[in-house]
């Protein structure tokens, strides 16, 4: 019996000793609890924004060809045998300088046949005349004989015209192109015997997407690359198409370069950078600040230690900040981190303020 109390009272002092350690421990526990977590309503730390004034500009860049200031492919006017050729492929030419020249034998054996007859009506009409003031012939008479004059010499113009044609004379001073043809050769309108190109002066041409339609303006100054080539080109608009082009809905462009070295040629595809509705004051803000929304973009501003979140309407954009057209002002914070965690009115820290 005293062995069975012993036991039962040594029991009962080990159950106590554990339930008092295991107490204690759970108070450490609750003790060192708040150490070790977050106190409750500390602010989020995020980084901010400065909205500023900023030059933006909607800019593009547009594929655009340079063209010759005048370009032509050379056509014989008339059939015919080639007598003559003057293409020296690569040399420049003046205006009018004879480039090739067809066989006219039978227009030229026309041309004196005519001028024999017109020598023979001339006496006709002069004897015609001084037998005209004794009335030995009629008014009607020497009126026919005059006729005759001036029918042989319309015929001689008509001849000469055609001898005329039978000449292939560059149209304006340009660089020959290779030639086509070789002299002896049978050739006909349909032949091009060479291209005529004056690169003195070039052309740029490129297509304007229609919604920049409204800001191309004459005289306007726009910048162009063309391949394996690091100069920066420019050109000076000149001329526009009347309408916009329907398939593409794009108008298309004329300008001229202003400042060629020599080391452009007709045909080169260019690019071209243009610079349209330029805004001095325009509101930038960093891309990363837009959250979209279902019914527009908002932006989170910092308002007195709190998360504002505002409704935006933005404009143009480059490749890090968006415009902002109305919601925020110069001068207001926006928050540019951690919005995917921030709520309405929740507290927040600027720890960096980005420029």
């Amino acid at each position: 019996m005293k062995s069975f109390l012993r036991t039962t009272h040594t029991t009962s002092i080990l159950l106590s000793s554990a339930i008092f350690f295991f107490s204690c421990k759970s108070s450490d526990k609750k003790a060192d609890a708040p150490a070790g977590g977050p106190p409750k309503n500390m602010p989020m730390k995020v980084e901010g924004f400065i909205v500023k004034k900023m030059t933006v500009s909607d800019k593009a860049e547009l594929p655009g060809s340079i063209i010759a200031n005048e370009e032509t492919e050379i056509h014989p006017e008339i059939s015919g045998r080639l007598t003559y050729l003057n293409l020296n492929e690569g040399r420049t030419v003046g205006k009018g300088t004879l480039l090739a020249k067809i066989f006219d034998g039978d227009l030229q054996a026309q041309l004196k046949k005519l001028q024999v007859q017109l020598a023979t009506a001339e006496q006709t009409v002069s004897r015609m005349g001084e037998l005209l003031k004794i009335n030995g012939v009629s008014q009607q008479e020497y009126d026919l004989s005059v006729l005759q004059v001036n029918t042989i010499k319309a015929d001689m113009e008509i001849v000469r015209t055609n001898i005329s044609r039978t000449e292939i004379r560059a149209p304006f001073s340009g660089t020959l192109g290779l030639k086509n043809v070789s002299a002896g050769a049978y050739v006909s309108p349909a032949t091009t015997l060479t291209t005529l190109r004056q690169n003195s002066q070039l052309k740029l041409d490129f297509t304007l997407p229609e919604k920049f339609t409204g800001s191309v303006k004459l005289g306007q100054v726009v910048d162009f690359t063309v391949e394996n080539n690091p100069k920066k080109y420019s050109a000076r608009v000149i001329a526009a198409e009347s309408g916009v082009t329907e398939n593409t809905r794009s108008l298309n462009v004329r300008a001229l370069v202003t400042n060629n070295d020599g080391n452009l040629l007709p045909g080169v595809f260019a690019k071209v950078a243009t610079d349209f509705n330029t805004d001095p004051n325009g509101l930038m803000v960093p891309s990363q600040a837009i959250l979209p929304q279902a019914r527009g973009k908002k932006v989170v501003l910092f308002n007195n230690g709190t998360a504002s979140f505002t409704d935006v309407v933005t404009g143009l954009r480059d490749s890090a900040f968006v415009q902002i057209v109305s919601g925020v002002k110069e001068g207001d914070t926006v928050i540019i981190t951690g919005l995917m965690s921030l709520k309405p009115e929740a507290k927040v820290s600027i720890t960096k303020i980005n420029k």
